[in-house]
């Protein structure tokens, strides 16, 4: 699922590690069965390589995590949330390419 890079987010740690964050977090909502979800994934591990240390960069199934998919509205999947100090800045619908996460991601990454 995820590269070592990844981080793995679930309902039991998903304020810890991501509301909580002193760093912005960007959350890929997705699922074993979704292609577009398989098709990302390539874009968020180069991702989370590339911000390393910047920004954390993680996942959540949306079928073993449901509170937390139904509390953000994933009503599509992928749909990737961009957090920053435990709010939502920015929410990507859909394959996205990845010069629009790196635009986003620029401008949180400080």
């Amino acid at each position: 699922m995820a590269s070592n890079a990844v981080k793995e987010f679930t309902d039991s740690n998903f304020d810890q590690e991501v509301l909580k964050s002193d760093k912005p977090v960007l959350v890929d909502f997705w699922a074993e069965w979704c292609m577009p979800c398989r098709m990302l994934a390539p874009t968020i591990d180069d991702l989370a390589k590339q911000y390393d240390g910047k920004v954390k960069i993680g996942k959540v199934d949306t079928d073993a995590n449901r509170d937390t998919a139904v509390k953000f509205d994933i009503q599509s999947i992928p749909t990737i949330i961009l957090f920053k100090g435990g709010e939502v800045v920015h929410k990507f619908v859909g394959v996205t390419p990845k010069p629009d996460f790196e635009a986003e991601l620029n401008k949180v990454a400080g």
